[in-house]
């Protein structure tokens, strides 16, 4: 699959999502064969006035390319010139957030809220494209609720301004991440543009990333909330590329799927992201972060209920190592 000048190994796409992508996460992701990766949303109006929490986001790692730096906003102006100066950092797709569903961003008229403006998209997309020579991309939802379903028409407006893919979750601002994802939606916006479609919402497994494909003729697959706490979901779907090698064939092969790692590998995994957390984010940062991440990890195992208890009280590797060691 190819982005702009960007070519990917594989079509399986780990999917933006705030205090989840952060790079140690993203080189577990990478290491299991996501063909793309990408960080957590940035806001152009922080990169603007300097904010000094935008440092951490903007890290980037050469183990992880290729990545995707996502900026959200609503002012051509403001998001083309921050995209203009953050060009020379190592990240080789710029994508603009058009489907982030939280208050506080759409009320900013932000995210998802553009879904509501076609020709500020087009001016988005345009002058941001004119800025910079990296592939521009979008990411957009089915629409903003029920009574205005128009991603095809905002694909579109994306699509004339240069934007290079658009990645489309197949549900609208007001479904949160509730219900069912429309797969058809998808299938209407690969239709309608010559660009890469990228589908999102739902895809599981190996087969469901298949059975989208299949159904939407998607160009490529984002995944979002089934890759926390498994990293592993990219080894099974790389399976399902026909230009990938190793083991991860047998699935495309024999329709096996592929069976969630033993404890001892999950164990391990946990303990290597918590010992990356701390080297990029310092004792104090990283403990506290991965508390989530464990509960992630854990999630359907015995006894799971009562580690996630014990993990919001650990403030150590030490601890966290000791708890793991008596729980797995």
């Amino acid at each position: 699959m190819r982005i702009g000048n960007v070519e990917l190994l594989n079509p399986y796409i780990l999917a933006p999502m705030a205090g989840v992508t952060d790079l140690p996460f993203r080189l577990l992701c990478k290491e299991q064969g996501a063909g793309l990766l990408c960080m957590e949303m940035i806001s152009a109006k922080a990169l603007q006035y300097k904010n000094k929490n935008t440092k951490a986001l903007l890290a980037i790692h050469p183990d992880e390319y290729p990545v995707s730096l996502q900026l959200f906003g609503s002012d051509p102006y403001i998001i083309s010139e921050m995209a203009k100066q953050i060009e020379e950092l190592p990240f080789q797709i710029l994508d603009i957030n058009m489907g982030c569903p939280v208050p506080k961003v759409v009320k900013n008229g932000e995210g998802s809220a553009l879904m509501k403006d076609p020709k500020l998209v087009g001016r988005i997309v345009g002058q941001t494209v004119r800025a910079i020579q990296k592939p521009v991309t979008v990411k957009i939802r089915k629409g903003f609720d029920d009574a205005h379903v128009n991603a095809v028409e905002i694909a579109k407006a994306a699509e004339e301004a240069g934007a290079a893919a658009v990645a489309v979750h197949g549900r609208t601002r007001e479904q949160y991440y509730s219900g069912r994802a429309d797969w058809d939606i998808i299938r209407q916006v690969k239709e309608a543009v010559a660009i890469p479609v990228i589908g999102n919402g739902d895809v599981v497994s190996g087969e469901t990333a298949r059975v989208m494909m299949e159904q939407t003729g998607c160009d490529g697959v984002m995944i979002g909330r089934a890759a926390q706490g498994n990293p592993w979901i990219f080894s099974e779907l790389a399976g399902y590329c026909r230009t990938c090698e190793g083991q991860a064939l047998e699935y495309c092969r024999t329709g096996a799927k592929q069976e969630r790692p033993p404890r001892d590998v999950v164990k391990a995994a946990m303990l290597r992201h918590a010992r990356l957390q701390i080297e990029f984010k310092g004792d104090y940062i990283g403990i506290r972060e991965m508390r989530k991440h464990v509960a992630w990890y854990t999630k359907g195992m015995d006894g799971a209920a009562k580690l996630r208890d014990a993990i919001n009280r650990v403030e150590s590797y030490e601890e966290l190592e000791e708890l793991l060691d008596a729980h797995l």
